[in-house]
């Protein structure tokens, strides 16, 4: 398995309208993911769980509800739509699944039958969610993430837990205490991180579409190096109520997919206010299908694309900027309007994340102790040596430098003259791009990574190499805004993203953006 290979490479959109006219049974696509499910695994370690009867019988529903669905359209509408309703209420909470997106839409569940995977730390009845640490094996969440509920409700089949950087630390998916995950292109490299599982299982086409979580890049960077499609959205777009939290303010769940459109469907269905976290926005949902499908026929005429040139230099893998370079000819030639801006803080990217988001962690970590989460190893010489012994032998190397690096930071006497200053550098990341958003500039178009995907094994003695993937990435995620990474093309056989970064709640533009980009290369109509 080198690259990507599925049955049916119909966008989610359309397969789904597929499984709902009848046209194709949810069941079938089920039982085609887990066929190639398990070679796939055994090549590239993606899954960490899996639950073959579950999706199974999740997938028997959606044909169920599509035959009632047309049993009662061909008598009336109304019984239609009761049919839809109900299908969409099987199994989902209404008080988590609020919003005019969510269930079924007028043509009935967005993601009717569609395969999806899920990165192991989002909360998932009946399947553990390890966070791929040793810390939490066997774990079973007694409650279920806000946007599982969501996709359940639109029709979603869960076939498994993906693998990942220990509670998402990672940058290439070595840090997983159950072994690495591999790249299709060539399993020899990583695939990315820390959503290099679910990156990975739409690229070796063992699902459409997956959700991973994001914090400095770990859905859009892993969809660079292994050649899909992976959004972030806006901070507050998507509720977080069953994320494992890693950094509070700079965590999201994101999307993955084939192609643009793919992944706009998923973060549709996902998206929107949720009562269960207060760090949701009350700003309303569009219609981002309608968006990537726009862009992808209608061009890009009158849209401005900023070009930071600080993301264009000789720190850049020189395969890497040539499939950039080309990327921005493809914009002009659908009709954008290039334009030169300046994101002078970007260098301050890398440092600024680096003491911000472990500093959280430490906190957040806190409760894996043996008592309130976690095995307990109690050596009998008190409290103190419990805590010692159980996260000693709980968490893996890269969990426990952030973890000490953290409490450092947050120190008395050292507070100030590191997280407070890495605060105001966000402050200053978060103002460049408000300043470029407010003179005229649509999206800003950079490289996703510097580099293609690495050697397994190249940089897993050298934290600071590993931490600068991260170096395009991480600055949207300290400025909360939403990002995309679209392949571009390859470069020395190995492929290549190209991101495009929108002001806050824009991702209508965002995804118009991406899918004419897509288009204008050579991809999906």
């Amino acid at each position: 398995m080198t690259g990507p290979a599925t049955f049916d490479t119909r966008p989610v959109p359309e397969l789904a309208a597929a499984v709902r006219r009848g046209e194709v049974r949810a069941v079938d696509l089920t039982r085609r993911a887990l066929e190639r499910l398990a070679p796939a695994d055994e090549a590239l370690n993606l899954f960490l769980a899996t639950d073959p009867d579950g999706a199974l019988a999740a997938a028997e529903a959606a044909d169920e509800a599509a035959a009632r669905a047309a049993d009662a359209a061909s008598g009336n509408g109304a019984g239609a739509a009761a049919a839809n309703a109900a299908a969409a209420a099987s199994g989902s909470d209404a008080r988590a699944a609020t919003g005019p997106r969510h269930g079924p839409g007028p043509d009935g569940p967005l993601l009717a039958g569609v395969p999806i995977a899920i990165k192991d730390n989002i909360a998932t009845s009946g399947m553990p969610t390890t966070c791929g640490s040793r810390i939490l094996e066997g774990f079973v969440a007694p409650y279920e993430a806000t946007a599982i509920r969501r996709l359940r409700a639109a029709g979603a089949v869960i076939v498994g837990k993906t693998n990942m950087d220990e509670f998402a630390m990672g940058s290439s998916n070595e840090n997983s205490a159950y072994g690495p995950a591999r790249n299709p292109h060539d399993h020899a490299r990583v695939p990315g991180g820390s959503s290099g599982g679910s990156a990975a299982a739409v690229a070796a086409g063992v699902v459409p579409v997956a959700l991973g979580s994001e914090t400095g890049g770990s859905v859009r960077q892993p969809g660079s190096l292994s050649g899909v499609v992976g959004v972030k959205p806006t901070y507050g777009r998507v509720s977080r109520y069953g994320l494992v939290a890693f950094a509070s303010s700079l965590d999201q769940i994101g999307t993955l997919g084939r192609v643009v459109v793919d992944a706009a469907a998923v973060l549709q269905v996902i998206a929107g206010l949720d009562p269960f976290d207060a760090t949701t926005a009350d700003v309303p949902v569009g219609d981002y299908v309608g968006a990537a499908r726009a862009g992808a026929d209608e061009g890009l005429a009158g849209v401005v694309v900023g070009v930071p040139r600080e993301c264009f230099d000789d720190g850049v893998q020189p395969g890497v900027l040539r499939r950039c370079e080309a990327a921005l000819d493809a914009f002009r030639a659908a009709g954008a309007e290039l334009r030169d801006v300046s994101l002078p803080h970007t260098a301050l990217a890398v440092p600024t994340y680096y003491l911000i988001a472990p500093a959280e962690a430490s906190s957040n970590l806190a409760r894996f102790d043996g008592v309130r989460y976690g095995p307990r190893l109690d050596p009998g010489e008190g409290l103190a040596a419990m805590y010692e012994a159980t996260r000693a032998h709980g968490f893996g190397a890269e969990v426990k430098r952030r973890i000490m690096l953290g409490t450092y930071v947050l120190s008395a006497g050292y507070y100030d003259r590191y997280y407070g200053r890495a605060q105001q550098a966000r402050g200053r990341i978060a103002g460049d791009f408000r300043d470029v958003f407010d003179s005229g500039v649509d999206v800003l178009f950079t490289p996703t990574s510097p580099t293609t995907a690495f050697p397994l094994g190249e940089r897993v003695d050298d934290p600071y190499s590993m931490y600068l993937a991260d170096v395009f990435t991480a600055t949207a995620n300290l400025a909360g805004i939403p990002g995309i990474s679209v392949p571009v093309g390859t470069a020395d056989g190995l492929p290549v993203g190209g991101q495009v970064l929108a002001d806050h709640f824009a991702e209508e533009t965002m995804f118009r953006v991406a899918a004419a980009l897509e288009r204008a290369l050579g991809g999906p109509a």
